[in-house]
């Protein structure tokens, strides 16, 4: 494998190699340690459990023949039965110290039972020539007899037999001694065992430390060097890519390309807020000319309308004299010739004063109140009183408290329901609704009539200054009132505009602004007033 290979390798990819490294040989220490584990175990129960016992057993065995030599000797200087008890409990232990070492001895230990084959071949032996001679001889001639026999009798035998034992012991010894030292090596291995797993561990924690420094820590500090340099307005510096690990190279990467795409979009935003200030400046010129424009338009229309109030008033007064003064003298055309000024002095009159009163909308302000459109539609009914035919009813009900000019509003209303009253169907008593329901921060105010109703194709028209539905003769006006209602409305921050979809009459809807903190609900009781009556 190539170091440059290995420099491609992701930081996740590395700890997963440096980790499985690890666990793979600390598994297998894991394995070893296990092994050596159940080998010292196995040694220690082979040193306490087997060995050590047997020895006891041939000191045991060794103590036993001694108790049974003893007997013998006993019995021949006393004849009496009770002084072979120790040779019968001797005999006993013998038998079964000799079957205890029978049953701790393995396969492999073929010397120690060789050399127990060889002791119990000299017991036989001993038993055979010496103590049962002279145990026989006591029985049969008395104690003299036996006696003669201990003395004449050699100990060489018993002598071989108790230097067996000891060689058997030894060969104990000896099996015990290896035990042990195999235990010893064992306990040492498992000892390394654990050293070797302990320097692992730290080991692959210095080299996981030397990662995490070399292909994390060092790049991060790099590159957040980098990007605090670029953050503090040095955006045409180029974001060198760390040696470190390929993710945090990626993210580099990323990094410095969104820092080409910012620096790409701060010299758009810097030629667009050059064109914006640019356009401002154009904006701020064009603004100043319209203010100062309008200014002029509104002095021309207060000083239009001013000015042309008495030379107007001198043409209406004279035309009218004259019609007084003059009518049915002269010819039926004379008179006709004389209506028609005196009409068109006094309908100039009422365009004039309509005129004004739109240019002053706006330009001379009491400033905001809260309004009381109950109030306010009292106050309607009350001025509309005697301009239309008996009969005529205008009801309201939960009607808000609003946010505006009173008189601003109050013309609103007259307007509106004056064209309701006034554009009636014939023989049909007039009828005006006005309701109100609550729209998020703002009134939705409805003025409904039954009257002659407006076609949908003169739903925009009907709130153009000067624009009339209707000939002069059919109904009179100047057409401005709901030019002047819309200029209201939008005064007040709302909007204005005809429900085509209702009949019979006209439906208009328009929104006002809502008093802040006041109760949603309006008075629910009805009102209804009759005009006229």
């Amino acid at each position: 494998m190539s170091v440059l290979s290995v420099q491609s390798w992701s930081l996740r990819g590395r700890i997963l190699a440096l980790t499985s490294t690890v666990g793979l040989i600390l598994i297998g220490l894991g394995v070893f340690a296990a092994l050596t584990a159940t080998a010292h175990n196995r040694q220690l129960d082979d040193v306490l459990n087997r060995v050590s016992p047997m020895r006891a057993a041939g000191e045991t065995l060794n103590t036993a023949l001694v108790d049974q030599e003893t007997g013998v000797r006993g019995y021949a200087i006393t004849g009496r039965d009770t002084s072979l008890d120790p040779y019968r409990k001797g005999l006993a232990d013998q038998n079964a110290q000799i079957a205890r070492i029978e049953g701790y001895l393995h396969p492999e230990d073929r010397d120690i039972r060789a050399t127990l084959n060889d002791v119990k071949a000299r017991i036989v032996t001993w038993h055979r020539d010496v103590a049962q001679p002279v145990i026989d001889a006591v029985r049969d001639s008395g104690t003299d007899a036996g006696q003669a026999r201990v003395t004449a009798g050699d100990t060489t035998e018993f002598d071989g037999l108790r230097s067996a034992i000891g060689v058997m012991q030894n060969q104990i010894q000896v099996v015990r001694a290896r035990s042990a030292n195999e235990a010893k090596a064992s306990s040492q291995t498992m000892v390394a065992i654990e050293i070797a797993a302990a320097a692992i561990v730290v080991l692959a924690g210095v080299i996981l430390l030397f990662l995490m420094d070399r292909l994390v820590s060092r790049p991060i500090v790099h590159l957040a060097d980098e990007v605090r340099q670029v953050a503090s307005g040095d955006y045409e510096r180029h974001i060198v890519s760390p040696n470190g690990s390929p993710e945090l190279v990626g993210l580099a990467t990323d990094v410095d390309r969104m820092r080409q795409q910012i620096a790409s979009e701060l010299s758009e935003v810097r030629g667009a807020r050059q064109q914006v200030e640019w356009i401002n400046d154009q904006l701020k010129s064009q603004a100043e000319e319209l203010t100062r424009s309008n200014r002029d338009l509104e002095q021309f229309a207060y000083v239009a309308s001013h000015d042309l109030q008495e030379p107007l008033r001198k043409v209406a007064s004279f035309c009218q004299l004259l019609q007084r003064r003059y009518a049915g003298q002269m010819d039926e055309r004379a008179d006709q010739y004389i209506g028609f000024a005196v009409d068109g002095a006094q309908r100039m009159q009422r365009l004039i004063n309509d005129l004004l009163a739109f240019s002053r909308i706006g330009r001379l302000t009491s400033g905001f109140t809260e309004v009381d459109l109950n109030r306010v539609l009292t106050d309607v009914t009350s001025q509309l009183e005697g301009r239309t035919e008996d009969g005529a009813e205008i009801i309201w009900s939960g009607l808000p408290t609003v946010e505006g000019e009173d008189p601003l509003i109050t013309t609103l209303f007259v307007n509106l329901v004056g064209n309701a009253l006034k554009f009636r169907r014939p023989d049909v008593p007039s009828e005006v609704r006005i309701t109100a329901e609550r729209d998020g921060k703002e009134w939705r105010i409805n003025v409904r009539d039954n009257g002659i109703g407006i076609e949908a194709e003169f739903a925009d028209k009907v709130f153009v200054i000067f624009q009339r539905l209707h000939a002069r003769d059919a109904y009179e006006g100047t057409g401005i009132g709901l030019a002047i209602v819309k200029k209201i409305v939008e005064y007040h921050g709302g909007r204005i505009w005809l429900d085509v979809d209702v009949t019979p009459g006209a439906s208009i809807w328009f929104t006002l602004p809502a008093v802040i903190g006041l109760d949603e609900s309006g008075d629910e009781q009805e009102s209804r007033e009759v005009v006229g009556a």
